[in-house]
């Protein structure tokens, strides 16, 4: 399809008298009717005969409260009084500008507000209303909701301010515009010819978005009229987030983009990840860095490219690189696999604190023992790992050109404790399944290839390098654990079938907050290497795996 992606599109409503403290819709064909926010009767507050406060009202919020407060705000929104319904909010300067933007730049008129039930101190609400520009008008309908809070220094019930109150795709600094598009629309290929549509893949929204940001000015289409959120600037160093289409007025002409996308395998991505709550997977070729398929199953973020999370034991792969080339390990020597090992102060457990007696680096790594590496780290410069990330790897530079926006990896250099938890995956280290796919297709192939999206021969950008290689030595060793693991280690279930020619990794990763940790999964067969994370999903072997293992043989 290649567009922005859309909302639902209903018939128009005429605006709306508001009477009192009931809003009366007349619809077409004539029909009147009536309603009042859900949440009680008459307005009310602690004041005097003469209206000022006398107390500073504190603890819940009551029923009233937020029936009064909300109905305040969508009112004088309704009714067009950006003053009033700006004032209704904990930040009136901030709602005026948004709320201003959405008559003047939107060009949004004919606003239809319906309250819904309450939830708590949440009111959700949906929105009619005519996006009009030149002559051209289309109708436009969607949800969203507020949330009312107490101001602290006086008690007063308000709107708590964000712009997704007044749309749900809205982010701080974001706009709402309407008129000629500033990016022509493409149609994305895949490397069969075949259109991209979020219709058959349904969590490629934010990838086509990205690859219309990125080349819809160079892709020989031509620009229509939008409704569109244009996001922020971006930060000096980060990448921009692609602007949104929620309402085309008039269609632009349409360039095209070939992506490395492969149909099948794309396909079978999709159907891997909607069978999960959160998971996310990425699969791409060794050989060249080409990415064949991604899919979450979140459609409003793409995880799998520009998530940040922590990866848990996968790291372990980049750390027994950086052992080997240290020579504080070696696959089929003695190495140690305490309970428990302290550093900086910390003490590092494994999973229910097993041990391994008299057991080789192998063994420990199969098993995903924690205290072969916290063991370590006293024999590590604090920088050691940041390095071997970014000369080896590729990662944590900030340098990738994927086609679309990504998140490379963060590998900060950090000290004692948090050093040794890094070597594990943890502490400040970051990646996502792109970035942990990367690393067993480097591993894989021995070199470093960035991975991309589109070839970097459309638009001559540079791809990222590293700057060095593994020796032979590191090398075949990392090859032979990863191999260790998938054929008898926590790794084995999920890649059973697919050797000899294969390698793999698991990772489990706490997060603050959450019963179960992210299950994280790196592997590769072949020439095809993949990474998966299923977000609060236990162990990786267990959930991430399943869906990785099934790509590299759907592929093979």
């Amino acid at each position: 399809m290649g567009k922005r992606r859309r909302v639902a599109e209903r018939p128009r409503t005429r605006q709306p008298a508001v009477i009192g403290g009931v809003i009366a819709v007349v619809v077409a064909g004539g029909a009147f009717g009536a309603y009042s926010l859900y949440g009680g009767g008459a307005a009310g507050d602690d004041t005097s005969a003469g209206g000022a406060h006398t107390t500073v009202r504190t603890g819940p919020l009551s029923a009233t409260e937020i029936h009064t407060a909300s109905t305040a705000f969508l009112t004088a929104w309704q009714k067009g009084d950006v003053a009033g319904a700006a004032a209704a909010t904990d930040d009136s300067a901030s709602a005026t500008t948004v709320l201003t933007g959405y008559g003047k730049d939107a060009h949004i008129t004919g606003v239809t507000l319906t309250g819904g039930k309450p939830s708590g101190t949440d009111v959700p609400f949906t929105v009619k209303a005519t996006v009009g520009y030149k002559g051209t008008s289309k109708p436009l309908t969607y949800s969203s909701k507020l949330t009312i809070v107490r101001r602290a220094k006086d008690g007063a019930a308000l709107v708590g301010w964000k712009p997704s109150v007044v749309h749900p795709d809205l982010q701080d600094g974001d706009r709402l515009v309407t008129g000629a598009s500033g990016t022509p629309p493409v149609t994305a290929l895949d490397r069969d010819g075949g259109e991209l549509t979020t219709a058959k893949y349904p969590s490629l929204g934010t990838v086509l978005d990205g690859l219309r940001e990125k080349f819809g000015k160079t892709a020989g289409g031509k620009a229509g009229i939008e409704l569109r959120v244009v996001r922020k600037a971006a930060k000096k160093g980060a990448q921009k987030t692609p602007d949104k289409t929620l309402v085309t007025l008039s269609e632009g002409t349409p360039g095209k983009v070939t992506t490395t996308l492969d149909p099948a395998l794309q396909a079978e991505a999709e159907r891997r990840v909607a069978a999960k709550e959160k998971a996310s997977v990425v699969l791409l070729r060794p050989s060249t860095g080409e990415i064949l398929a991604v899919a979450n199953t979140s459609h409003g973020f793409n995880t799998a490219f520009q998530g940040s999370l922590a990866p848990g034991s996968t790291m372990k792969v980049i750390t027994a690189s950086l052992l080997f080339d240290k020579g504080l390990a070696s696959a089929d020597k003695p190495h140690p696999c305490p309970k428990t090992a302290t550093y900086g102060g910390w003490k590092f457990h494994n999973d229910d604190d097993f041990e391994i007696k008299d057991g080789t680096f192998k063994a420990s790594f199969a098993r995903s023992c924690n205290t072969a590496f916290i063991t370590q780290a006293k024999k590590l410069e604090n920088d050691d790992l940041t390095k071997q990330a970014q000369q080896v790897f590729g990662l944590s530079m900030n340098n990738w050109a994927v086609g679309v926006p990504s998140f490379d990896g963060s590998v900060p250099v950090q000290s004692a404790a948090q050093m040794a938890a890094s070597l594990m995956g943890q502490g400040g280290v970051r990646m996502n399944p792109l970035n942990m796919a990367s690393i067993a297709a480097t591993v894989k192939s021995g070199t470093f290839h960035q991975p991309y999206l589109v070839s970097p021969d459309v638009d001559h950008r540079t791809l990222a390098k590293a700057s060095r290689t593994l020796s032979a030595s590191t090398l075949s060793q990392l090859r032979e654990v990863m191999q260790y693991t998938a054929a008898a280690g926590t790794a084995a279930e999920a890649m059973s079938g697919l050797g000899p020619d294969y390698g793999a990794k698991t990772g489990s990763a706490e997060v603050d907050n959450q019963k179960q940790p992210n299950g994280w999964f790196t592997a590769w067969k072949g020439d095809l290497a993949g990474a998966g994370v299923v977000q609060q999903g236990g162990h990786g072997g267990d959930t991430a795996g399943p869906i990785v293992a099934a790509l590299l043989k759907a592929g093979s």
